[in-house]
């Protein structure tokens, strides 16, 4: 029978306030959530149950509809580019042999500004009239067009693009320390069999990481799921509703229209929808490991 040792309970007792925190304002408000969305909520919340009536208004709004694709369109740009760049520049850092801080100082940056600054400053680059295209033009490219910022079929994709600008210094510092963290014998081995060095990278470290990239999806999934800032500050939804994301929805539902069960029922399906994506991913990392 295993013993119940001091330390263990020092280490409960230090874990408890923070568990009944994350118990309460987490767990305890996803709770109360879910419950509004089975409601008649107006302007205030209401307790008369009304069954699944704001889910079907909800998925009768053609604006839900375009908010929920554009979620899997932002997500799967945002997670796949994070990852893809951050993992590029890894690799590039650890092969430096100068600069290696000044580079990582550099591309860490963007993760100091708050996602509505760098909303703010890519709406001010891809503004077809200040930014990217204006530039062009006066340098006699009349002909020029960049205006993805303002077309409906594009402006889900500008933001996407600003927020991989924005999250791929995360990913670029959890695979550099796991890169640096591998053991010397193993490049020395590889060296005596001489192994290319971007097969050393490919087929033995990145596989050696697979907890860092766990991590790394779980951070960028909840980044999806609050994807609020960036289009609030890049688009504000627009133009008309072809950049909006569920996030904005439920807010705009919530504090704006005063429809608290229409965005409980979004807000419930937005964090169901990236639960079923994710959970899969990590129970199989889970069962690997036992």
């Amino acid at each position: 029978m295993r013993q119940f040792s001091p330390n263990r309970a020092k280490a409960l007792l230090v874990l408890l306030p923070c568990s009944v925190i994350a118990l309460y304002f987490i767990w305890g408000f996803g709770g109360y959530t879910v419950f509004l969305s089975f409601t008649d909520s107006g302007f205030l919340p209401s307790y008369n149950l009304a069954g699944l009536e704001q889910y079907r208004t909800l998925f009768a709004d053609p604006r839900w509809w375009v908010a929920y694709k554009n979620m899997f369109i932002f997500g799967g740009l945002y997670v796949g580019g994070c990852l893809a760049f951050g993992i590029l520049l890894a690799i590039l850092l650890d092969r430096a042999t100068k600069g290696e801080a000044l580079f990582r100082t550099l591309y860490l940056y963007p993760m100091s500004l708050s996602l509505v600054v760098t909303g703010l400053a890519w709406q001010w680059l891809l503004n077809p009239t200040t930014g990217i295209q204006a530039l062009v033009r006066d340098m006699g490219y009349e002909d020029f067009k960049f205006n993805w910022l303002v077309s409906n079929d594009y402006a889900i994709y500008t933001v996407a693009f600003a927020a991989i600008w924005h999250g791929t210094g995360l990913i670029m510092i959890l695979y550099l320390s796991g890169i640096k963290s591998v053991d010397n014998e193993t490049w020395y081995a590889a060296r005596i069999d001489r192994v290319p060095t971007w097969r050393v990278y490919f087929n033995i470290i990145l596989p050696q990481l697979r907890t860092t990239l766990l991590t790394a999806i779980m951070l960028l999934g909840f980044q999806v799921i609050r994807s609020f800032d960036v289009v609030v500050a890049l688009t504000k939804g627009g133009p008309g509703y072809a950049s909006d994301v569920p996030a904005r929805y439920v807010y705009d539902y919530f504090f704006e229209r005063g429809k608290i069960g229409q965005g409980s029922a979004g807000a419930v399906i937005m964090v169901a929808t990236m639960i079923m994506i994710i959970l899969p991913y990590l129970i199989y990392e889970v069962r690997r490991k036992d």
